[in-house]
């Protein structure tokens, strides 16, 4: 796997009214920019920041970077990729806050 980064110029730490922190956009972002590569290890367990990559949750990564602060949103306007990037899915204005998907659990 390649070595983690981050836009940190695109991205800052807030708080966030659906969850304590949140991940917000520091100034517009285009549809398609890639706005990281997770910091991650694998991890067996479950908890705060733990993304699964697969459905039967075989595959999990405890995010250590910024980008766990990514809340769920079921308008998701960034995703994760199995690759553990984090990729805008549309233009995302400037203090929009950056949700992903995580599926009907999070409800």
């Amino acid at each position: 796997m390649p070595k983690p980064y981050l836009r940190d110029d695109l991205i800052e730490v807030r708080e966030s009214e659906l969850h304590g922190r949140g991940l917000f956009a520091a100034q517009p972002i285009a549809k398609g920019t890639e706005l990281g590569l997770c910091k991650a290890r694998r991890t067996k367990g479950e908890g705060p920041h733990v993304l699964w990559i697969d459905d039967d949750g075989k595959e999990k990564y405890q995010v250590q970077c910024d980008l766990k602060f990514i809340n769920h949103g079921k308008k998701p306007n960034v995703a994760y990729y199995d690759d553990l990037t984090v990729v805008a899915l549309k233009k995302i204005k400037a203090g929009e806050e950056l949700l992903h998907d995580y599926g009907d659990e999070w409800e």
